[in-house]
């Protein structure tokens, strides 16, 4: 009986991910990894010339990503539908060989693999093997710490209402802001109100080919790519307090 094995790939450079999860991409023989339909993935594009030869591959393609409303009960059924389908084709596949499933970063922070992970719980051998978050590349690709001494962290996702943003930036030192895209406007809109723009950051395709990092300030666009994330550093907001 085989296993289910997630490897957490990193931020998006090949280079970042662990040794572990490399030597699991390399002697996998079923690979699995979420991808848009009509697009080759993210997770597959990490580990571009990695497989083994006559690996067989698996593309979860998502039926519905922005098609749909988030919170519409349509969104819900298929997504739903989907990772239930997955699980149990996962399952089955485990049955008689270890399946490798790809995910970008850390599997357990906002993984896509945690909605099967779930499905799967007490039907096949899970191993989750540990990513670097994409935040981490991202506040590397700026050169600055995120946080010093004792300030707090708070990561929000630009999916909650601008009111709620407002609120919990205000509350925090250094901020991750996650799932901007086309929340882009209101995030920054929600920064200006809590007297935080002028400390924000904006990476896009964070340690990725095609990688961007400019101070959201200065940035007139009102979406950004899928993998893009704004940070606001915590020793910025305590100078200011101290001048």
């Amino acid at each position: 009986m085989g296993k289910i094995i997630c490897c957490g790939l990193g931020p998006g450079d090949p280079d970042l991910m662990s040794v572990r999860a490399a030597r699991e991409v390399r002697g996998a023989r079923h690979i699995a990894f979420f991808r848009k339909k009509g697009h080759p993935g993210q997770a597959r594009r990490i580990v571009e010339g990695m497989l083994a030869e006559g690996a067989i591959e698996y593309p979860m393609e998502y039926p519905v990503t922005t098609e749909v409303p988030s919170d519409s009960a349509d969104y819900v059924r298929l997504l739903d539908g989907f990772y239930d389908e997955w699980a149990e084709r996962l399952v089955m596949l485990a049955s008689d060989n270890d399946v490798v499933v790809l995910c970008e970063g850390d599997p357990y922070f906002y993984g896509s693999f945690m909605h099967l992970h779930i499905r799967l719980q007490g039907r096949a051998e899970i191993e989750v093997i540990a990513g670097i978050p994409g935040m981490a590349g991202c506040w590397n690709s700026v050169g600055r710490p995120i946080a010093l001494g004792d300030d707090v962290v708070t990561v929000l996702t630009g999916t909650l209402s601008e009111d709620e943003l407002v609120r919990r930036m205000r509350n925090s030192d250094a901020l991750v802001i996650m799932k901007t895209g086309r929340n882009l406007d209101k995030v920054r809109r929600a920064l200006a109100s809590a007297g935080r723009l002028a400390d924000a950051w904006l990476i896009e395709r964070g340690t990725m080919p095609g990688e961007r990092v400019v101070r959201l300030s200065d940035v007139d666009d009102t979406d950004c790519p899928y993998f893009a994330i704004v940070l606001v550093y915590g020793e910025a907001r305590r100078m200011k307090a101290a001048e």
